[in-house]
Order: C-alpha cells, then structure tokens, then sequence
C-alpha cells in the first residue's frame, strides 16, 4: 500500500517540506519547462523552486502549444536559462534592462531531455540565451555532474534570481532542498552514501 504523500510538495507525510518552502515575490517571471520523466523524481527540484515563488510557473510536457503565444506577449524581456555559443551571463542581461521585467525560461530534465525540449520547440531558438557565470557550487551532492558548474534546476533559478534582483536573496529556496537531500542520505544510510556519491 502507497504512503499518503503531501498534495503540494509531493513528498510522503512523514516528510513532508511544506514548512520549510519560503513564499518569495520577484519581479522576474520564471516559467519551468519540465519534462515528464521528472515529474515522479524523488529530487523534483523545479517543483519546490516554484511552490517557494510567487511569479514561477510550471509547465510539464514535450511540446507546449501556448508557449509561442505566451512569448508573443508584449511588456517583457524574455531570456532562456541554457548554454550556448551565443550564451550571455545573467548578470548581463539583466543589466541591460530598459524598465521592462525579465521573463526567465528554465527547461528541467536532464541535459538529453532539455535539448529534446528546444528541439521540440521551436520558439525557443529565437530567445537569447543566457548562463550563469561563476555560480556557486552544487549542493546535489547525490547527483554526479555531467560537466562542471553543473547545478540543479532549483539551485540555477536561485543563482540567477540572486543577480537579476540583486540586492535581493532567494537563498531560502535551498532549504527545503537541503532537507530534501540529507533526508535521502539518512535514508540510504551514512556508509552507501560516502561510497557511492562521494570522491
């Protein structure tokens, strides 16, 4: 028989982290494009950066048929959170701002299925591309990072709310993540931890 789970954070009632998720404004719209075969991950990072923020939406899905309208929308600067040649800092860009609010688009899965979400989104190749430059270092101690400067979707929306909305700090939004990661330690146990994920 399934554990009763928490109908917002998603975790089992026994954990659940809803009293540890902030309730943060900013005047950055983030909208997570999730794709999904993260929706049931036990570390569904993107799903707790968005219970914490106000102005965050989350889509689920391949391909999202509102989206060229939802870009289409006048008043804003939109930018997408992902590498590339063309790529941007953050930090830049929002510099660069002419009174208009930023609209942050952040696909979530891993690197495989967020390049499957621009492929299949077509819309998303005309957004100027923006990266976090000099961004702190992971906190997922359970994940292995693929390239370095990897972070989770949760600690990359944090990184680069701390810059566009400086001298604001959206640091709040780890401790439900923090929780959720040493939870999973203790689950797995101290000696399957330091054996499998640590160096």
């Amino acid at each position: 028989m399934p554990r009763p789970r928490c109908s917002r954070c998603k975790r089992p009632a026994s954990h659940c982290l809803c009293a540890l998720i902030p309730d943060l404004p900013s005047h950055t719209e983030v909208l997570v494009l999730q794709h999904p075969d993260e929706v049931d991950h036990a570390l569904n990072t993107a799903h707790l950066a968005v219970l914490g923020l106000r102005n965050a939406t989350l889509w689920v899905g391949e391909v999202f048929a509102a989206l060229p309208g939802w870009l289409a929308q006048p008043g804003y600067r939109t930018c997408l959170l992902f590498p590339g040649e063309q790529a941007r800092s953050v930090a830049a860009f929002g510099s660069d701002g002419d009174g208009r609010p930023v609209r942050l688009v952040v696909p979530d899965g891993t690197w495989r299925k967020a390049r499957k979400l621009l492929y299949l989104n077509p819309a998303l190749a005309d957004l100027p591309r923006v990266t976090l430059a000099d961004a702190p270092p992971s906190r997922y101690r359970l994940r292995k990072a693929p390239m370095e400067g990897s972070l989770s979707t949760l600690e990359a929306i944090v990184a680069a709310l701390n810059l566009l909305e400086a001298p604001a700090d959206y640091a709040a939004l780890l401790k439900p993540f923090d929780a959720l990661i040493e939870g999973q330690i203790a689950a797995m146990g101290e000696d399957t931890f330091r054996r499998n994920h640590l160096p």
